[in-house]
This record gives structure tokens, C-alpha cells and sequence, in this order.
């Protein structure tokens, strides 16, 4: 755990994915798209990649990719993202979390 909280202290959102998970690449997509500039760790490619693995399952991600935190916050995987978005709740969250700061819905 301990290795979690130093990958995502101080940035606004981290993604733990895999380069070749394509649920990985769609939330990254998702999060881009309203302007944010996420951290994200391409497990499979980190030396460490095992290990931050472990530790987000022992969090609780299942399955393991995508894990997303916004504010140092763990959301969840892909889902819990969609529903945030579809629920308009993902813009104020990466708003608070100052990932964004302006965002004007059209």
C-alpha cells in the first residue's frame, strides 16, 4: 500500500493500466478528453509492475485494470468511471481533485 500512496500523492489522477488493455486506453480517452493530464502507469511495461498489481487488488479492484484515483481517491475501474460520467459526477470530481479547472458542457 504504502507503494501506492507515493505513486498517486500529489497528482491529480493516476491510471495503473496495461498497454495492451483496451478498457485502459478507453477511460484514459475519457479523462483526456475533458482536459485532464492523467499520471499513467503501463503496469505490464513498470519493473514494479507485479507488486502495484497485487497491492491494488488487496485494495479491492477487481479485475485489477484500469484502477483509477482522482485526489489521491481510489474510484474504481472502468465502470465506476462511466457511471461517474454518465451520472455527470466525473467532471466535478477531477474539477475538485484540480485536474481540470474550467469546464463548459455543451
Amino acid at each position: 500500500m504504502d507503494t501506492l500512496t507515493r505513486m498517486v500523492a500529489d497528482k491529480p489522477v493516476v491510471i495503473f493500466g496495461k498497454s495492451s488493455c483496451c478498457m485502459s486506453h478507453s477511460v484514459k480517452s475519457l479523462i483526456c478528453g475533458f482536459g485532464a493530464n492523467p499520471t499513467v502507469y503501463e503496469l505490464d511495461q513498470a519493473p514494479n509492475g507485479r507488486q502495484v498489481e497485487r497491492a491494488l487488488l488487496q485494495l479491492g479492484c477487481q479485475p485489477s485494470m484500469p484502477a483509477v484515483f482522482i485526489g489521491q481517491q481510489f474510484i474504481g475501474g472502468s465502470k465506476e468511471v462511466n457511471s461517474l460520467h454518465l451520472r455527470n459526477e466525473l467532471v466535478p470530481l477531477l474539477i475538485r481533485a484540480k485536474a481540470i479547472w474550467i469546464w463548459n458542457k455543451k
